[in-house]
């Protein structure tokens, strides 16, 4: 069956080197540029939004938030438009529930993985929370809500964007599973929420020696 729902449509191929081209850009480099900051060498070194926000400000943050939400996004929409003009009358129910959850993960988690490993940086890149949601807006709206919710609730309570943003990807399966969904979207979940674990093993150590910056928290930045 699995087989069956990769082999829909050759041009579905096409959108995953695509997801991962435009999750390489690098937005909060492209938007820092112009304050002659380089977030690789500055802060945390992260070109996240948060960094991005102790680093060049507000203005700087939520532009750099925007892109890569929209970047996570746009792929798995078109995704989901292509699968949505496939022909599957003559296929199963079942092939038809995999095919709309499968392809649009794939596109989705190439998009993450484009940010986190950017073509543009030498493979390197950021932790991919913002892309996440993006893509999970996309993909699972109702998750995503979710998700933030935690975040919100969790970036409260302890202030740290780390933190709560491990917490949020660590409950996505779970929810996930609440909401009965189908085992390729548990699945997409599962290998989402260890991407980014793994991408936050820096801040995980910083976290368990008590060393991790707080939101609010201001880098000076070297002229």
């Amino acid at each position: 069956m699995m087989l069956e729902a990769l082999s829909v449509s050759p041009l579905l191929y096409i959108l995953v080197p695509a997801a991962f081209l435009l999750g390489s850009i690098p937005s909060g480099i492209i938007f820092t540029r112009s304050k002659g900051i380089d977030l690789r060498s500055t802060g945390s070194k992260n070109i996240g939004a948060t960094n991005v926000l102790r680093s060049a400000g507000k203005i700087p943050a939520l532009l750099t938030l925007t892109g890569d939400i929209l970047k996570g996004a746009i792929p798995v929409i078109i995704c989901k438009y292509m699968v949505s003009n496939i022909d599957l009358s003559s296929r199963s129910a079942e092939l038809t529930v995999i095919v709309e959850d499968l392809w649009p993960g794939i596109v989705g988690l190439s998009a993450v993985l484009g940010h986190m490993f950017s073509v543009f940086l030498s493979f390197k890149g950021g932790k991919g929370v913002a892309t996440g949601l993006g893509v999970l807006s996309a993909y699972s709206p109702a998750v995503a809500g979710i998700m933030l919710l935690v975040w919100i609730s969790a970036a409260v309570i302890f202030r740290i964007s780390s933190l709560a943003a491990i917490c949020a990807v660590t409950a996505m399966p779970l929810v996930f599973i609440l909401f009965r969904a189908s085992a390729v979207k548990i699945t997409f979940g599962i290998i989402l929420a260890a991407l980014i674990i793994y991408k936050h093993k820096p801040n995980i150590k910083n976290l368990l020696a008590g060393t991790e910056s707080k939101i609010g928290d201001k880098t000076r930045v070297k002229s």
